[in-house]
């Protein structure tokens, strides 16, 4: 049998990408002993295209780190977490009723406006909350223990970026989808103290509406979408996060058997 030099698997939400690959390994056994690595990681709550190198193909690993990156994501408008996606704990959150005042289309409207900020090369922050190395820590370390830490920088640019649609969603429907999806989540990423939170939130008034955004975005490699996300949010002066992301596409690798289209 011969193996594949670059294999693409996809990342299922709720796994880190090291899961993601344990699982290839023990469906596929020619692979158990064979020398593998990831090119691009994937945060938990992220789902989609994980690029494989296999064997010697590992060494050309920075080649493939290069490589621009496609992801469809979604925007929740009303709420900042300290890790800007749903895995964090909220910082930042409008009262409810204030997102619900402004009719939909106002909400597009004003992010439409906003985009036109990330639609070129700019300087992005790394979150807090990834596996960037300061002073020989990763920052997600500085920032589980609250330590302070000058946080760096990278010039990033942004190729395509697509509004696609609007909707709202209750608080009720919100905290299931919320607390479902967290619960997928294995190992120490503070899931228990974060779905108490979402609760205390979202359980005051649970018919409340607040507003998801849809978008397509083609991007140079180290680019954080979930920090796009919170910088939209800080631009309309509104507290946003990443609800969803997918990765679809890096480099010219872009399909996977059996993909389908996640439903809330």
């Amino acid at each position: 049998m011969k193996l594949g030099k670059v294999i693409l698997l996809n990342k299922k939400e709720g796994e880190t990408p090291l899961e993601c690959l344990g699982r290839f390994r023990l469906r596929n056994r020619a692979y158990k002993n064979e020398k593998m690595t990831y090119a691009g990681r994937l945060d938990p709550m992220a789902r989609g295209l994980l690029l494989v190198l296999v064997g010697e193909e590992v060494k050309n690993k920075d080649k493939y780190l290069k490589l621009d990156k496609e992801y469809e994501f979604e925007i929740l408008v009303g709420f900042a977490t300290d890790t800007y996606d749903i895995l964090g704990k909220i910082q930042h959150s409008h009262i409810l009723e204030n997102v619900g005042m402004l009719k939909l289309e106002e909400w597009e409207r004003d992010i439409r406006n906003n985009l036109k900020h990330f639609r070129r090369k700019f300087t992005q922050k790394y979150p807090i909350y990834s596996s960037k190395t300061v002073k020989g820590k990763q920052l997600w370390q500085y920032g589980r223990n609250a330590e302070e830490v000058e946080i760096p920088e990278r010039e990033v640019s942004v190729k395509k970026l697509q509004f696609l649609k609007i909707r709202r969603i209750s608080a009720k429907k919100l905290l299931e989808v919320i607390e479902r999806r967290i619960k997928k989540v294995e190992g120490h990423f503070r899931q228990k103290e974060i779905i108490k939170l979402w609760r205390k939130h979202l359980v005051k008034d649970p018919s409340a509406r607040l507003v998801l955004a849809n978008f397509k975005i083609k991007c140079s490699s180290g680019t954080y979408v979930r920090g796009i996300a919170h910088s939209l949010g800080e631009k309309m002066g509104a507290p946003a996060l990443a609800f969803s992301i997918k990765r679809t596409t890096i480099g010219k690798f872009g399909k996977i058997s059996g993909w389908k289209r996640k439903q809330y």
